[in-house]
């Protein structure tokens, strides 16, 4: 009976099949100890010469790492193996021999591993990453899902910007200049005007020159939009998601944050109420303790991290200078220098990990902001038309999934957070 390795606490003393392939063996004499991954765990593979045939014993002795095979035999437990349990083998059989494997367990550089990312993944710290963000995307959609959200996917090519023209990626489209999306937030506006609360998670791309450990070119964000929502509501909704997906890893995934060497105590301490303050705040902090920084200067690596000393949990910082956001964001009553907006910085040094606010309902002013960012409006008016037809409070965000992931696995780049990362002098594999 083939079953997986996650499974195997359900067959102790049972015949079962394990398909996989070889992390490591070693031998004493009569001997054999393999370990088999199967993409869902690891077990040891116990091979006695004196019970098995001889060619099966001898097979054990071509196999080499990352080879693909299938075991057979009883299951056991086992307190002293890896999982505490094993499989005492009756038969082997070799699907296919891996050679030159080249990734061996000796210390391998950064630039070696991610030309080889497509078999890095195999390891046991990017298994361990790579499932904590399957749980993080699967616990964001949950809880949106819970709350009514309904899931709108938008496009990847658009015919405008939405967070500045500086960083767009360009492409011919049948004759016409269409970009790769920068975020799929004006079309989750126009979709929250027709289901009320809506969400979408895909791929965006923005055109940096950066090569900082928080920077990719293709990242991938969960963007909530809330129609009759206003700042304080989506500062709400960020905090309560942000909650419910740490609690969620510590429950589901507490192994593989160990296996990372996450400090538990300090996702632990992730619990309601964020502290918040303001973007003057924020400023007359960085400035006390030195740092060279102006009001009306948006924040960098150095200044979030500076931010985020003063606190174990996120903190929010709202009210940010119009200079800093994008055109849609909404102004403040009574301080048209400033916006409803608000960053939340993950502590530990990890910057920004939503950004979003209130946006602007009035047509007449955005359509003043739209000149003012030199826009063409031809390539806005259906946004404009949602000012037109019915327009009311709202608000949302963008959670960046990479940030987040890193974050919440402790890992100082961001280039492990995604599968196959895509950065400044890096298209491939």
């Amino acid at each position: 009976m083939q079953v997986y390795i996650s499974q195997i606490a359900g067959s102790v003393s049972k015949d079962v099949e394990i398909r996989g392939w070889l992390y490591n063996k070693r031998s004493s004499g009569k001997l054999y100890f393999l370990l088999v991954r199967d993409g869902t765990g690891t077990i040891q593979v116990v091979i006695d010469q004196g019970s098995v045939r001889a060619e099966t014993f001898a097979k054990c002795e071509e196999l080499t790492q990352e080879s693909s095979l299938i075991v057979r035999g009883r299951v056991n437990e086992e307190r002293r193996a890896p999982g505490g349990y094993e499989i005492i083998l009756s038969e082997l059989e070799i699907v296919h021999l891996a050679s030159d494997y080249p990734l061996t367990p000796k210390e391998h550089g950064v630039s070696f591993l991610m030309d080889r990312r497509h078999l890095w993944l195999r390891s046991s710290r990017q298994h361990a990453i790579l499932s904590i963000r399957s749980s993080v995307e699967k616990a964001c959609q949950d809880f949106l899902d819970s709350r009514g959200f309904v899931l709108i996917d938008a496009p990847i090519l658009t015919p405008s910007a939405c967070e500045g023209t500086t960083t767009l990626f360009e492409t011919d489209y049948f004759g016409s200049t269409a970009y790769l999306s920068q975020s799929g937030q004006l079309y989750m506006e126009a979709a929250a005007m027709a289901f009320g609360k809506v969400y979408c998670l895909g791929p965006t791309f923005r055109a940096e020159r950066s090569k900082t450990r928080r920077h990719l070119i293709e990242f991938w964000m969960l963007e909530p939009e809330v129609a009759f929502a206003s700042l304080e509501d989506v500062i709400v909704l960020g905090e309560e998601l942000v909650v419910h997906v740490v609690k969620r890893i510590l429950e589901e995934r507490r192994e593989a944050l160990e296996k990372l060497g996450r400090s538990l105590e300090a996702l632990e301490a992730v619990q309601p109420p964020f502290p918040r303050i303001s973007y003057d705040e924020a400023i007359g902090r960085l400035k006390s303790r030195g740092l060279d920084i102006n009001w009306g200067d948006d924040f960098g690596a150095v200044e979030e991290t500076e931010l985020s000393k003063s606190s174990d949990k996120p903190i929010f910082v709202c009210g940010f200078p119009s200079e800093c956001k994008a055109f849609y964001m909404k102004t403040s009553p009574g301080d048209p220098r400033t916006t409803l907006s608000v960053d939340l910085l993950a502590p530990e040094g990890y910057g920004e990990i939503i950004g979003g606010g209130q946006r602007e309902d009035s047509l007449e002013i955005l359509e003043a902001k739209v000149r003012q960012a030199g826009l063409p409006r031809e390539a806005f008016e259906w946004y404009l038309d949602l000012r037109k037809y019915g327009s009311v409070e709202h608000s949302g965000f963008g959670l960046g999934l990479e940030r987040t992931v890193a974050w919440i696995c402790g890992i100082e780049h961001i280039r492990e957070a995604i599968p196959f990362p895509r950065m400044l002098h890096r298209l491939g594999p």
